[in-house]
């Protein structure tokens, strides 16, 4: 077999010389190199041999074996078990449903307030408020008596169930003045022995709210209240209100609900006997929607109001912007914002006797169109402890009332018609403020709150804005001294006002003299001893820089003022 393969090979290589000769010449080639030579090198082949050793002196690895000699020791140590770490808590403050407070001082100043709440069960709450304050006056340099005197009466039930929760509640006032604003330049002793300056005020409301979970309607509420005097003039004032929220496309909308009647009557003019009627019936809506992007909050609504004036039926339909929005420019520390709102204020005599009780029964209710009131401003926070507000305000009111001093009458038929009362007028009234504030919350046990606001007017018919102030500022304080000492201060200022003292004689005249009642501040403080967890007793301080200033013209105030008591907390 090995020669005919030897045979083969020597055939065809024959063959392929031969053929190789057949040409003469040899021709130009061109050669494409398509991939430079790489020579390899391939691994050594490795003998896998192990060598033996054939000494006969090799020794062999000697076996070691290892063995423990045990011997038992008596032990009496016992591992104490871990305990955790404990943080000391501080003692848990019992916090009591009721209290009651006693003071007095001097002026013969008698404060009290009884606090009442009991649980009737899980779900029901019973509970009530007493209040009084009075003093029987004795400001010096007065020809009638400057007494006052203050009671309130509340009471309450509220129930929650599992969709809803509701509150009724009912409550009786009884305020006592004196007309004690005598003007000495024009009336003296024997005038004021003529007059019986005191006068009441008495109000009886009844009242209550639901509030709904999960539901179109959020909340629904209504009062009545009754309010008279002791000179025959009295109203009644019915207000009802809702809010709910509706689905339009993909926008929810809040919205208010309102209606607010307000009846009285008085029972003469200041210069007679024919007596004044009024009556006002006001129904509205006011809806709105927010809209909320990153820092930005907007809330677009509008305020609709229907006015029937039952007394003269006329009829007015108002609608007024109701537009704020904020943005937040750093965070907590700087947020801008402003708006631009307005509203039909229902005045009423309830609310002109509790912030002036020496008007006269005498007076003309009509409502206020605040036709619009835009502001703009900052706020946020400086530290954690401290926040600020500062605020621009512009604001324009058709029919402001304005209170002012009523003329004296040479021929004096009532109590009031001595230039010691006060009656309402209504202006056209634009008014510009700045307004101011600064909180400090260094942590439980101290706090501190200023705030203040500049003021100018524009009148279309009036020469002033009577008794408004151009300056108002106030700071409040409250430290925690220790556990049982704790303290607080309070201080006002009230800038300049103006009004105008009229005397009408029999046969002239009547003199006109423009009287400007300088600012004035007011500082007053309290100190108090936490007895127990129950009682404790107070001291107070009122106008401690005994400032014989006048609020309303004519009728100054009390001096330095103490007062001293104790407050006892209980439950039962």
């Amino acid at each position: 077999m090995k020669i005919k393969y030897i045979l083969l090979s020597i055939f065809t290589l024959g063959l392929a010389f031969s053929y190789a000769q057949e040409k003469d010449t040899i021709a130009d080639q061109t050669v494409n190199v398509i991939k430079p030579y790489t020579p390899t090198i391939s691994d050594a082949f490795k003998i896998k041999d192990n060598p033996t050793l054939a000494d006969s002196t090799t020794v062999k690895k000697k076996e070691i074996r290892y063995n423990i000699f045990s011997i038992p020791v008596a032990s009496t140590f016992t591992p104490a078990k871990g305990k955790a770490a404990t943080v000391d808590k501080a003692k848990a403050v019992k916090l009591y449903d009721n209290y009651a407070s006693l003071g007095v001082g001097n002026y013969t100043t008698l404060l009290g307030e009884v606090y009442l709440n009991h649980e009737l069960s899980r779900d029901e709450n019973v509970g009530g408020y007493f209040s009084h304050h009075s003093s029987q006056g004795g400001i010096d340099n007065l020809l009638l008596d400057d007494a006052f005197s203050k009671t309130k009466l509340n009471a309450h039930y509220t129930k929650s169930q599992r969709d809803f929760a509701w509150k009724v509640d009912g409550g009786f006032n009884l305020q006592s003045y004196n007309w004690y604003g005598l003007p000495q330049d024009y009336f003296g002793q024997s005038e004021a022995d003529a007059i019986d300056p005191k006068h009441n005020y008495t109000s009886v409301n009844l009242g209550g709210k639901i509030n709904f979970e999960d539901a179109i309607v959020k909340d629904a509420s209504l009062r009545f209240r009754r309010f008279g005097d002791d000179r025959s003039s009295g109203e009644n004032r019915f207000m009802a209100s809702s809010n709910f929220e509706v689905a339009i496309q993909d926008a929810d909308i809040d919205a208010e609900l309102f209606i607010d009647y307000l009846g009285g009557s008085f029972d003469s003019n200041f210069i007679g006997t024919q007596s004044i009627d009024y009556g006002n019936f006001m129904i509205g809506i006011a809806p709105s929607y927010q809209y909320n992007q990153d820092d930005l909050t907007i809330n677009l609504g509008i305020r609709l109001t229907y006015l029937n004036d039952t007394e003269f039926s006329k009829s007015k339909f108002y609608v007024h912007p109701n537009i704020e929005g904020s943005y937040r420019l750093v965070d907590e520390l700087l947020i801008a914002y402003g708006g631009l709102t307005g509203k039909l204020i229902q005045n009423s005599y309830y609310d002109f006797a509790n912030y002036n009780p020496f008007v006269s029964p005498t007076l003309f209710v009509s409502p206020t169109d605040q036709q619009f009131k835009t502001f703009v401003g900052v706020k946020g926070k400086l530290s954690n402890n401290i926040s600020y507000n500062v605020r621009g305000n512009y604001a324009s009111e058709k029919g402001k009332a304005l209170f002012k001093a009523n003329e004296a009458l040479a021929t004096a038929s009532e109590d009031y018609h001595y230039g010691n009362s006060f009656g309402v007028i209504y202006d056209n009234v634009t008014t510009f403020s700045i307004a101011g504030e600064l909180n400090v919350d260094f942590n439980r046990n101290f706090t501190l709150g200023i705030k203040g606001e500049y003021f100018a007017y524009d009148m279309k018919n009036e020469a002033q804005a009577w008794n408004l102030p151009d300056l108002e500022a106030s700071l409040f304080l409250d430290y925690q001294i220790s556990e049982q000492w704790f303290a607080g201060a309070s201080a006002y200022f009230v800038g300049e006002r103006e009004d105008e003292r009229i005397v009408n004689s029999l046969f002239a005249q009547p003199e006109v003299n423009r009287v400007s009642l300088e600012s004035y501040f007011d500082l007053n403080a309290h100190v108090g001893y936490k007895i127990n967890d129950q009682l404790s007793v107070f001291a107070k301080a009122n106008n401690i820089f005994n400032q014989d200033y006048q609020r309303w013209l004519n009728f100054p105030v009390q001096g330095i003022q103490f007062l001293a008591g104790a407050t006892y907390q209980f439950d039962f």
